[in-house]
């Protein structure tokens, strides 16, 4: 009896464990019982719930506001002709003047890359650019070379806006996205326009400040130099003869309004930036001190009108022109050389001009 039992237990256990092994080859190969099923099945709703909170995790980490050390990829300013998107940390920027190149890095903004006029251009901004590491790129004056402008990969242009007007503006915008700087070019103009497009308003303060102390260190080394004397600055272009009014901008500005040079009195009525003017009026004019330019154009030349003047008699019986108070300026320094570090330049050359005339 004891014998049947015990074979029957056997062939019992025998049978457990061939079921046993065949269950373990259904897991090995993909299958299972309806438990190991559902297992499976559970584990893939949990992985596709998983999935899909990632997914929501991603799409509101993507929309949700963004802390104050993190930056978008793009912001709107507003410029002369409306809004305009702009990258926030533009990498290669291009700007179309060298003056906004200047007025720029005086605001702590460092260009890739400027155009400029090789016959146009201060001697100083070349080091000045290089310092920086910024390409300067010759480009021809008074027109546009869109190819050029294209093939320099650029993705933020920076111009004045009142000389990309009839169009231009429109073809710049798709070579990149362009800011069509409001106001004039003068600097009085140009460099709060550009701090406020660029949010740099503390950088604006402290270039001012700076460039304030040195108008008011020259205007006190100036005015014992200059009392009850008249400084006249005389252009002379290739067909006419003009002076620099005392109310307008940029040089006019730094020479009338900071440096507090007083204009002959039968020129106070000149409101425009350049002025034209006669020779037969020279006598009653008769400065004490002249700066004249002659005038650097492309494409065209002063020679004959600078020549015509040296050659006359009104200017020669001038004041200045025979007590040698008369100092050549170039246009690339009164004119281009506009700036925060170009105008410094252009007062040391003032001030030290009239004092070695005493």
């Amino acid at each position: 009896m004891f014998r049947k039992m015990s074979l029957l237990l056997g062939a019992t256990l025998a049978l457990m464990l061939v079921l046993a092994g065949c269950a373990s080859n259904d897991s090995a190969n993909g299958g299972g019982n309806s438990l190991d099923n559902a297992a499976q099945a559970q584990e893939e709703k949990i992985t596709d719930t998983e999935s899909n909170e990632d997914g929501k995790q991603e799409e509101q980490e993507a929309n949700r506001p963004l802390a104050d050390n993190e930056q978008a990829l793009t912001r709107t300013v507003t410029d002369m002709f409306g809004e305009v998107e702009i990258p926030t940390n533009p990498q290669r920027m291009i700007v179309i003047g060298t003056r906004y190149a200047e007025y720029l890095i005086e605001l702590g903004i460092i260009p890739s890359g400027v155009l400029y006029v090789s016959d146009a251009e201060p001697d100083y901004r070349f080091d000045y650019f290089a310092e920086h590491g910024v390409e300067m790129i010759e480009y021809p004056q008074y027109e546009q070379n869109y190819e050029l402008l294209t093939s320099l990969n650029s993705d933020l242009i920076v111009a004045y806006g009142a000389a990309v007007v009839d169009g231009i503006y429109e073809q710049l915008s798709k070579i990149a996205p362009t800011i069509a700087v409001p106001g004039t070019v003068f600097m009085k103009d140009a460099m709060p326009a550009l701090a406020a497009i660029f949010e740099r308003e503390d950088e604006l303060e402290s270039a001012t400040a700076a460039y304030q102390e040195k108008v008011e260190t020259a205007k006190k080394q100036l005015a014992p130099l200059v009392k009850d004397k008249t400084v006249l600055v005389l252009r002379v272009d290739p067909k006419q003869y003009r002076y620099l009014g005392m109310n307008s901008q940029g040089a006019s500005e730094l020479f009338y309004q900071q440096l507090g040079l007083q204009i002959p009195e039968a020129l106070k009525g000149g409101e425009a930036w350049f002025n034209p003017l006669s020779l037969e009026i020279l006598p009653e004019v008769n400065p004490d001190y002249i700066f004249i330019e002659k005038r650097v154009l492309e494409g065209d030349d002063s020679d004959q009108s600078w020549n015509d003047l040296m050659e006359s008699v009104l200017w020669k019986k001038l004041d200045a022109v025979q007590n040698n108070r008369v100092f050549e300026v170039e246009t690339k320094e009164l004119v281009q050389g506009e700036g925060p570090i170009g105008y410094t330049y252009l007062i040391d050359f003032i001030v030290e001009s009239i004092a070695s005339a005493q």
